[in-house]
């Protein structure tokens, strides 16, 4: 079912309730999720964070990686979530924060499987319901990080620390294919930074972060494992810097010419 995000309004939706599900169903076509800086830490322990060029502007996104096919979540395992950590645009569903003229407002997906007459109510008679607030909560502060994570990203952009790279998939049955249009920081530079820059950088919380960010690659061995399952088993992924002339293009960024050590199984 297509999503439908319509502002959240009082007078609409006063009887309007929604269901908790920790199942996340709504996500098992999504291979890629938006991933912010301040979850950096504990996406890091369980899947890979990347980053992402928007080919129609310069615009750089964080994300981390649930799959490696188009359209498939290697997190949903028997119809439910299998990670032990969820990203926040995950658990934001059915809600949203949008613009709404000229100030943010909550939206809500009138056509989720979540949304009817069952489950939490989102308004008592006179005041958001308690269930409302909590989510407004988690809303703020995933908007707030977004914010904090477009700062972070365009501050690594102005040292010149992200790496254009390719992982390079391995099915069991011999298949080779290439993924490509991912960027990751540069270790090598950033350890090549000075003294000053360095400081500054732990100050803002930054230097953790692209640790954080460098050591979520070896969650890729995480997708190994969770492939294995599946129709058609990955055997190993290898992360390299620059894809060959034959890459298969996701996105379009030149590759730095030396290559990353590779994650395998």
């Amino acid at each position: 079912m297509t999503m439908n995000y319509i502002p959240l309004d009082k007078k609409k939706h006063q009887d309007t309730r929604v269901k908790i599900s920790n199942n996340f169903a709504h996500a098992k076509d999504t291979h890629l999720a938006a991933a912010s800086i301040r979850e950096y830490a504990q996406l890091a322990s369980c899947m890979p964070i990347i980053f992402i060029k928007d080919p129609n502007s310069d615009t750089t996104h964080s994300i981390a990686m649930l799959g490696i096919e188009q359209g498939v979540n290697l997190f949903m395992q028997d119809d439910k979530w299998s990670g032990h950590v969820v990203p926040l645009n995950i658990q934001r569903y059915p809600f949203d924060v949008r613009p709404d003229g000229d100030k943010l407002a909550v939206f809500i997906d009138e056509n989720s499987d979540l949304v009817g007459t069952e489950g939490e109510p989102l308004f008592t008679e006179s005041e958001a319901s308690p269930f409302l607030d909590n989510r407004q909560k988690l809303l703020s502060d995933l908007a707030n990080s977004e914010m904090a994570t477009r700062d972070f990203v365009n501050k690594i952009k102005e040292l010149d620390l992200l790496d254009s790279v390719v992982i390079r998939v391995q099915y069991a049955n011999g298949q080779q294919r290439n993924i490509n249009g991912m960027q990751t920081i540069s270790e090598k530079r950033l350890q090549a930074l000075d003294t000053e820059t360095v400081a500054e950088l732990h100050k803002s919380g930054y230097l953790g972060a692209m640790y954080a960010v460098l050591m979520s690659l070896g969650q890729l061995n995480r997708l190994v494992q969770l492939t294995q399952t599946s129709e058609n088993p990955v055997k190993a992924l290898q992360l390299q810097a620059e894809p060959p002339a034959t890459e298969e293009a996701a996105a379009a960024p030149e590759a730095k010419p030396k290559a990353k050590k590779a994650a395998k199984k």
